[in-house]
């Protein structure tokens, strides 16, 4: 199937999935304070099809990029702007009746109507969770060198472990009394020990060398400290760094490299994972480098001129411009309480990626242009989607599901945040603002939300590869 065909489909599927989930939390939480729910949309637009049960007409309707849950007595935008064509067909058909409706939002009070509006985001954080905890509980795909003792692939100038005296090839027998500890036990040993030296005993060849490893803590920014960072890049494989998709235009295909390659050696080094080519890239900060590659059986040397690509801010570094083929994965389901661990760690390192993000940029410390909107999210859907394995469906899902609800809860008119602002703001005040006001708040607000998606969606497609070359 064409690639962009998967990453159509996937994106609608993706949307599809995380906009139902939202909405739902809405709908139950309404239907709990009999709300009467006229409509529950997944997309916008003009219906396509339904089903009407009871009182809530269940429909999929044109675009979809979006959704909504329709509720009696809603007279601002909010969210659902896809149903105002339905609001105005029903004021015109409605006769005039100023009998308060007992199923009507507005008869409820304002403490229900929050919580109506916090329930769709609450319940992406709830789905992100629950995926997460099924995926570590039951399948758990990790990279078969997670669970082998370490070996060094290329030990990078520069880094702690270069400073220790760590050689590529080296492997790790043991690290202070725990003897030949797999990638992940590595991990857990070190972690407690930051801002400390530790001893690790190395075999390098037929000789054992005892080394101390410096472990920098840094404590603004603990986040930082990884063994990445420290040069303990493990090999990830046994074989050469194969080549599975070649980027038109950059750095690897002006140097000839095709797709089926394998990178037997750079500059003389052999690697076997991305983490170690791109660490060896950074520290030769754009020198032209020499590639030995096999293909179809012979050996040849190319040579390459890495560019900064992407940004500063967004990680943009010195890159080839290929997509690797995947390393194999192996399950290697958690028991329940470490599986809940474990989701509860993967929320609250994702949750905030949004937040920090538009903080950033707001601040000027990132440029907007970091910035993806509905094509970025699409194009990781498809490559995710032609990923070997299920484990980054799971991962792509769950942060989508988690930052889709972070963005709801800024205090935006339209968004549910906004919605929730304006209802605090009343409930201090003691009375409603006027509809006047309200309805300036929300056009402002929605012009303000079309001139950045098409920012944003210009962003998207200026970081095409045609516009740079």
């Amino acid at each position: 199937m064409p690639h962009i065909v998967v990453t159509i489909v996937s994106f609608i599927v993706l949307l599809a999935i995380m906009v139902f989930v939202h909405e739902l939390g809405h709908f139950i939480v309404a239907k709990y304070f009999k709300v009467r729910v006229e409509a529950f949309s997944i997309g916008m637009g003009p219906r396509l099809f339904g089903y009407k049960y009871g009182e809530t007409d269940y429909r999929i309707c044109a675009f979809p990029l979006g959704g909504y849950v329709m509720m009696t007595g809603e007279n601002m935008p909010g969210e659902n702007l896809g149903a105002e064509g339905d609001k105005e067909k029903a004021k015109e058909e409605a006769p005039v009746d100023t009998t308060p409706d007992p199923g009507a939002l507005t008869s409820k009070p304002r403490w229900q109507r929050m919580l109506i509006g916090v329930a769709g985001p609450f319940a992406n954080f709830v789905f992100a969770f629950v995926v997460m905890v099924c995926f570590y509980w039951q399948i758990n795909e990790v990279q078969p060198f997670f669970y082998q003792p370490v070996t060094l692939d290329l030990v990078s100038p520069n880094t702690e472990a270069a400073k220790a005296g760590l050689q590529s090839g080296d492997k790790i027998l043991a690290v202070s009394s725990t003897e030949n500890p797999s990638y992940e036990q590595f991990i857990t040993l070190i972690s407690p020990e930051v801002g400390h030296n530790i001893p690790l005993t190395i075999q390098r060849g037929t000789q054992t060398v005892n080394v101390n490893l410096a472990l920098p803590f840094n404590p603004n920014h603990p986040e930082d400290f990884s063994p990445m960072k420290l040069g303990i890049i493990p090999m990830e494989q046994s074989g050469p760094l194969a080549v599975k998709e070649v980027m038109g235009g950059q750095p690897a295909s002006n140097a000839g490299v095709q797709a089926g390659d394998k990178l037997l050696q750079v500059d003389g080094y052999s690697i076997h994972s991305v983490e170690a080519l791109l660490t060896y890239l950074q520290a030769q900060a754009g020198k032209p480098i020499k590639l030995t590659v096999e293909r179809n059986g012979k050996t040849m040397e190319l040579t390459a001129h890495p560019e900064k690509l992407g940004t500063e801010e967004t990680g943009g570094a010195w890159r080839l411009g290929f997509k690797p083929v995947p390393v194999d994965v192996v399950s290697k389901p958690l028991s329940l309480g470490d599986s809940l661990k474990h989701a509860v760690a993967f929320c609250e390192n994702n949750s905030t990626v949004i937040v920090k993000v538009l903080g950033k940029v707001l601040t000027h410390q990132i440029s907007a242009k970091t910035l993806s909107g509905p094509i970025g999210m699409a194009q990781m859907a498809g490559d995710v989607a032609e990923t070997p394995g299920i484990g980054p469906k799971f991962y792509l899902g769950a942060e989508i599901s988690l930052n889709l609800g972070i963005l709801n809860l800024l205090p935006i008119p339209i968004l549910d945040g906004g919605m929730i602002f304006i209802l605090i703001i009343e409930s201090i005040r003691r009375r409603d603002l006027s509809m006047n006001l309200k309805e300036r708040i929300y056009q402002v607000a929605f012009v303000f939300l079309m001139v950045l998606m098409a920012f944003i969606i210009f962003n998207d497609i200026s970081k095409f590869s045609i516009f740079h070359h």
